[in-house]
């Protein structure tokens, strides 16, 4: 219950939280006040002439205004600048479509004369204009006006080719016009400097002179992409020395799409060359965007030096490696590529600016990966081809590696797969092996970058980018900025690891393709993936006890080695011998790992692999002895029964349990390869019970394994009776109505207080109640006879030794029988009565019932507590 306390008492304790609650209020009042004063510094002595308003101090004589703090300038009613920027270019939009429509709708009623003086006029007086809108200062008038000029000089090209010059080709005309438009646009951009579509416009109009005048001369494709490049070098130098935001944005982004061209016109010449002397003009195109990214990198922010050594190696490595595919089959046309992105790693002594040499490796690692992506799918052809052979066990050894694989693949245009595997796999293998070297070869790359500290000026004014810091012994304040520090980079053992690891998959890879390419006779392919993946084993044993914990290459080694297993285990399916000699192997192999490997998590996988190819060879057994799968179940129970042997020995040990649980899996393949027959299924759940009940002998596995036991030694009888065709409720009942009445004494045994119906119901009822079913069908009298009499004695063993569940079970089994063998007598004393007599009889019962009413309640209670009494 909650204590109330007396009024007195809560009364004090209000006082006290009040008290101090008005001290808390007072601190924090004295606080906001000093922050206040904090905020609001006195403000110095007035010199002559000085206006505090125009510093943002409040003006005097106005008591209760807002404090603000110091260099606060309020801010001034704007103009309406979005009307008026609505207003200018609607009206420029309405003097360009008049423009327009004069010079397509009237210009043919003019002669020569009027037509020149009527371009000059309206098009120096659209140019003069901005000039002197800027003096009077009305700058977004100039720059509608300009606009309104620059449609107008298109116009004025445009009438110059169709009635001065028609007979002017069109490509040749247009490159000429964008030319001069362009220098014509620079020149006015350049002389009014504050107009800001001038100079933008004449990029634009900068990127078609030469692609045009390359059009024009029906130039080669060569050609066309030096004259790309070319652009994409102006835009280039433009985007770094350009002047102004929007000059260098459009100038980047000209650049960006005509550098893309340019590499997409060389890239597609260089890979359809017909041989190197043809594959040396577009590599050299490829060379000079290479260098020219590379150039621009030098310079460009951290963003876009990445880029651009990211193109630059990629446009190199095009350049160079399609010289010689050029000349190379098919097959052998990757190999070229990747020697040249491996070339690029000596980038890190060429003494590049860190992001571009960050962009070229970065470029390299984009080459190596795509050669990589070429090879894997014909790696993955060979580890899974060999399941096709499921399909037609032991049908012979084939002829060759690649007959056994099923697979269709080109496998002569897959030459170089192997040797591409074999080149990144060295490169990454020497990493590993010398990767302090690696460390001091390439210092710059993987240093840290620091944050600049602002001055004190810059700080003040809050310059953006301006690193806060908390005072000396204090906390992270809220203000800090985030990402301050540096960016967290994967450890340098990390790398080594990755880089072994990689090395080590790509070798082993690299060991399969070559088999296939060679076409390897299989027994060389069987027994050469045997022995890979010994090493594999060995290495993963080596790597994970030498106490350097879960490190990438063990790890590596032991799903190589697993893998492996799995890949050449179904390639010896093809022949018997195969068959025996590698599972065998494999099992001894995998058991001495598990005995020899340190590392818990690594001596359970070698071991639960053992213990399944071992159940294999108990199958091919079975096969050998051309047995049917129910006759054979019986000899794969040796793998579970040897689990539960090595489970008693290692006791405790963590491998014993997914030991023990894989010969389970064995086990239930035994029972699923005996349904077929069922004399043979009851003898598998037998023997499947009995090593249950091996294993119930150790007190760790008893929980378990001992109902397991139970379990399986009731439906092994069941499916024995049921085979003989017997019939017999009693039959099925009995045998587990026995077990459990034993274990149901031993409880009692161990524990008199145990209650009866946990001790002896479920026993009892297993027999009592089916019996009790068929008995009220049977029209023998022998069942229900029998079944009385059973049902008599365990109610007076139930009222002998007062145990509940007996008594009742037994003496409403009892009833129930007699009223089923009293049943006819009933039913012809009721055919022979008259029909009145029954309700009679029912209403003198029910008035006897009434007046004896109080003493059969007590009567029943007495009963009730009778039963409750016992156990």
């Amino acid at each position: 219950m909650e204590h109330v306390p007396p009024p007195a008492e809560e009364l004090a304790r209000l006082d006290r939280e009040l008290a101090e609650l008005d001290a808390r209020r007072a601190q924090l009042l004295t606080r906001r006040a000093w922050l206040l004063a904090a905020l609001r510094p006195p403000a110095p002595t007035a010199a002559p002439g000085w206006n505090p308003s125009a510093w943002g101090a409040p003006p005097p004589g106005r008591p209760g205004a807002p404090a603000q703090p110091w260099g606060y300038v309020p801010k001034q009613p704007s103009a309406p600048r979005s009307a008026q920027n609505v207003l200018l270019a609607l009206g420029g939009l309405l003097l360009a479509v008049a423009a327009v429509a004069f010079t397509l709708v009237s210009w043919g009623s003019m002669g020569i004369g009027g037509r020149s003086a009527v371009l000059a006029a309206v098009t120096l007086g659209a140019l003069i204009a901005p000039a002197v809108l800027l003096r009077r200062g009305l700058a977004a008038t100039a720059e509608a006006l300009a606009a309104l000029a620059l449609v107008l000089t298109l116009l004025d090209v445009y009438a110059v080719h169709a009635v001065a010059a028609p007979d002017t080709d069109g490509l040749g005309f247009t490159a000429v016009a964008s030319a001069v438009l362009a220098a014509l646009w620079t020149a006015y951009g350049l002389a009014l400097g504050k107009l800001r579509l001038p100079l933008p416009v004449a990029v634009v109009l900068a990127q078609w002179p030469l692609l045009f005048w390359a059009w024009a001369a029906g130039a080669p494709a060569l050609v066309v992409g030096w004259a790309l490049l070319a652009t994409a070098v102006l835009d280039g130098v433009i985007a770094l020395w350009g002047k102004g935001p929007g000059v260098r944005v459009t100038a980047c982004v000209g650049g960006s799409a005509m550098g893309f061209s340019a590499l997409m016109v060389g890239l597609a010449l260089s890979t359809t060359a017909s041989g190197p002397l043809g594959a040396a003009g577009p590599g050299a195109l490829l060379l000079a965007a290479a260098a020219a990214a590379l150039a621009g990198a030098w310079r460009a922010p951290k963003g876009f030096a990445r880029t651009g050594g990211v193109v630059a190696g990629l446009a190199a490595v095009a350049a160079v490696g399609g010289v010689p595919a050029a000349a190379l089959s098919d097959g052998w046309r990757v190999l070229a590529y990747l020697l040249g992105g491996l070339a690029l790693a000596g980038v890190v002594r060429a003494g590049l600016p860190r992001d571009a040499a960050r962009g070229v490796l970065a470029a390299s690692g984009v080459v190596v990966a795509g050669a990589l992506v070429w090879a894997l799918p014909s790696l993955a052809a060979v580890l899974l081809g060999p399941v096709t052979l499921l399909s037609d066990v032991w049908a012979g050894p084939p002829e060759g590696f690649r007959a056994a694989l099923g697979s269709t693949l080109p496998w002569s245009e897959l030459a170089a797969a192997p040797v591409v595997l074999a080149l990144v796999a060295g490169l990454l293998g020497s990493a590993y092996r010398w990767w302090p070297s690696v460390v001091r070869i390439a210092p710059p790359l993987g240093a840290r970058e620091e944050t600049p500290k602002p001055d004190a000026a810059s700080s003040a004014a809050g310059t953006p980018g301006a690193a806060w810091t908390a005072p000396p012994g204090a906390g992270a304040p809220w203000y800090t900025v985030a990402g301050a520090g540096a960016r967290r980079r994967p450890s340098g053992a990390a790398l080594r690891g990755a880089a072994g690891a990689g090395a080590l998959a790509l070798g082993w890879g690299a060991l399969l393709l070559a088999g296939v390419v060679l076409d390897v006779p299989y027994a060389v392919a069987v027994a050469g993936e045997t022995a890979l993946v010994g090493g594999l084993l060995a290495l993963a044993v080596r790597g994970a006890g030498s106490g350097r914990g879960a490190s990438a290459v063990p790890v590596t080694a032991l799903v190589g080695a697993v893998s492996g297993a799995v890949s050449v285990g179904l390639l010896s399916l093809a022949s018997e011998g195969a068959a025996y000699a590698v599972f065998g192997a494999l099992a001894v192999l995998f058991a001495g790992a598990a005995v020899r490997v340190g590392a818990e998590v690594p001596r359970a996988v070698f071991a639960v692999a053992s213990v399944v190819w071992g159940t294999v060879l108990t199958g091919f057994a079975g096969r050998s002895l051309d047995l049917d799968p129910h006759e054979a179940a019986p000899l794969v129970l040796l793998v579970p029964a040897l689990t539960v042997l090595l489970g008693a020995r290692l006791r405790r040990n963590p491998v014993a349990l997914p030991v023990e649980l894989t010969g389970a899996l064995g086990a239930l393949v035994a029972v699923g390869l005996a349904v077929s027959d069922a004399p043979f299924l009851a003898l598998v759940l037998a023997l499947c019970g009995v090593l249950a009940a091996g294993a119930a002998v150790r007190p760790e596995r008893r929980p378990v394994a001992g109902y397991l036991a139970a379990a399986l030694f009731v439906l092994a009888t069941w499916v024995r009776l049921a085979a003989s065709e017997v019939s017999f409720p009693e039959a099925y009942t009995l045998p587990v109505t026995v077990p459990a009445l034993v274990v149901g004494m031993l409880r009692r045994r161990r524990d008199p207080q145990a209650s009866s119906w946990t001790a002896y119901g479920p026993g009892l009822a297993a027999t009592l109640l089916p019996s009790l079913a068929v008995a009220w069908t049977d029209t023998d009298w022998l069942r229900p006879l029998l079944l009385g009499v059973a049902a008599l004695v365990i109610t007076l063993l139930g009222a002998r030794h007062r145990l509940q569940a007996l008594l009742v079970l037994g003496g409403v089994v009892l009833a129930l029988d007699g009223l089923h063998e009293l049943a006819p007598y009933v039913a012809q004393v009721a055919g022979a009565l008259p029909r009145w007599l029954p309700p009679a009889l029912a209403g003198l019962l029910l008035l006897v019932v009434g007046a004896t009413y109080e003493q059969r309640l007590r009567d029943a209670r007495r009963l009730k507590d009778a039963l409750g009494r016992m156990r």
